[in-house]
C-alpha cells in the first residue's frame, strides 16, 4: 500500500484526556471554574452507562482519525478502559477517586478497590491501569495518603490535577475562596495549609517518580524545583488553561528543570476542538520540535518511551500516515490517512471499521 501524498510518523501521544465526556461538547456554558466543574459532574452523573461508553469510543476514534495512537485518560466510570479494550487501542486509564471529607476515606478506598478489580480484568500490554486522586479540592489529606500508599504497594501509575487554578491555591494556602466555601457548606472543615498546592502534595508523599501532574499553572520557582527533585512528569494543556483563564504554565521552565513534560488536550468540554497540533502551537512549538514533542517526548512523560513514540526496531508498531508533506505546520492540522496501533490498522480514511472482538 502506497501513500504518495502522505508522510509516515510515529503515532501521536495525548498525555491528558477525558474521553468519557466526549458527548458533552458545547453543553456547559458556566464561565466560573468551580461552577463549571459542578456542572460537568451533574451532566456526567445524568448520563447512562451505555452513552458514556459510546462517548468514549467516539473520542478514541476521533483520536485515531488525527493519528493519535495513545491516550492517557482520567475518568471515574470505566468507560474509556472499556472502549480501548473493545476496539483494540492503547492507553493508560487512571481511575479517579474522590472524597473531600476525611470521614469518607474508607468508603472512597473501597470504591476505588472495586473499580480497580474490574479494570484489571481489561488490562493488557496496550492498556495500563492507574489511579487518580482527583484534585486538592475533591480529595482530603488522609485520602491522598491512602491512595498514594495503595499505588506504591500495587505499583500503579498515578495522575493528579494540580495547581490548575487560582481558586485551588486560595483553598490550600489560605483556606479561603469558592472551593473552601463549598466545602464548609457541606460541613467539611477547611484549614489553611500556608503553602502552595505543589508543596502540599509533596508533604503528603503524592509527588513520587513518575506521578503525572496535570496542568501545573499556578507554580513558582520553588514548586518547579520540588517537582524536579521528586521526579514527576507534567501534562501541559495550554488551550484548556487559556479557555478557563487559569494563566500560562511555565513550559520552558519545566523543561529547563529537567522535568518530563507532555502535551495533552483535556476534554471537549474545556476546549472547542481536540487538536494536539494546536496544543503544540499554543506551547510555542513548531516544525520538527512539535513532532518530537507529540511523539517521543509525550511518550517519555508517560514512562512509555521504550515501547512507543518513535519508529525504531523493537518498539510496538504504533504509527500514522498523515495528510500533508509538512504535518507539523500549525494550520491546518493534518489528519490521518491510516493509523496503526501495535501493528493493527485501527483507522483508514473513508473506511468504517467494525468493533474489535
Amino acid at each position: 500500500m502506497e501513500f504518495a501524498d502522505g508522510v509516515l510518523t510515529p503515532g501521536l501521544v495525548n498525555t491528558h484526556t477525558h474521553l468519557e465526556l466526549t458527548h458533552l461538547a458545547g453543553r456547559n456554558m458556566e464561565t466560573e471554574f468551580p461552577k463549571w466543574l459542578r456542572k460537568v459532574r451533574e451532566l456526567k452523573d445524568a448520563t447512562p452507562p451505555d452513552e458514556l461508553l459510546q462517548a468514549a469510543e467516539r473520542g478514541l476514534r476521533d483520536g485515531w482519525a488525527a493519528g493519535v495512537t495513545t491516550m492517557a485518560d482520567t475518568g471515574s466510570t470505566g468507560a474509556v478502559a472499556g472502549a480501548i479494550a473493545r476496539l483494540g487501542g492503547r492507553g493508560i486509564v487512571y481511575q479517579e477517586v474522590f472524597g473531600p471529607d476525611p470521614k469518607q476515606v474508607e468508603d472512597s478506598i473501597g470504591e476505588l478497590g472495586h473499580a480497580l478489580g474490574h479494570l484489571r480484568r481489561l488490562a493488557t500490554p496496550t492498556l495500563r491501569i492507574g489511579v487518580s486522586p482527583h484534585a486538592p479540592y475533591t480529595v482530603s489529606a488522609p485520602l491522598y495518603r491512602a491512595v498514594a500508599e495503595l499505588a506504591r504497594r500495587e505499583r500503579l501509575p498515578v495522575a493528579v490535577h494540580l495547581a490548575e487554578s487560582q481558586e485551588e491555591t486560595q483553598l490550600i494556602r489560605d483556606g479561603a475562596g469558592p472551593f473552601a466555601d463549598a466545602l464548609r457548606a457541606r460541613g467539611i472543615a477547611v484549614k489553611p495549609r500556608h503553602c502552595s498546592p505543589v508543596e502540599y502534595l509533596r508533604q503528603l508523599a503524592v509527588l513520587q517518580p513518575g506521578t503525572l501532574c496535570i496542568h501545573c499553572v499556578q507554580v513558582d520557582d520553588a514548586d518547579i524545583r520540588a517537582m524536579g527533585d521528586a521526579g514527576v512528569a507534567i501534562a501541559h494543556c495550554p488551550l484548556s488553561n487559556r479557555e478557563h483563564r487559569h494563566g500560562v504554565a511555565p513550559f520552558q521552565a519545566f523543561r529547563a528543570a529537567g522535568i518530563r513534560v507532555g502535551l495533552g488536550t483535556d476534554s471537549v468540554v474545556s476546549v472547542e476542538r481536540i487538536d494536539l497540533w494546536a496544543e503544540a502551537t499554543a506551547a510555542g512549538l513548531s516544525g520538527d520540535e512539535a513532532l518530537r514533542q507529540l511523539t517521543i517526548d509525550n511518550a517519555r512523560a508517560l514512562g512509555w518511551e521504550t515501547e512507543i513514540g518513535s519508529l525504531d526496531v523493537g518498539k510496538w508498531a504504533d504509527l500514522a500516515v498523515l495528510t500533508s508533506t509538512a504535518p507539523y505546520r500549525p494550520l491546518p492540522s493534518p489528519t490521518a490517512i491510516v493509523t496503526v496501533v501495535a501493528g493493527r490498522v485501527v483507522h483508514r480514511a473513508g473506511a468504517d471499521f467494525p468493533r474489535a472482538s
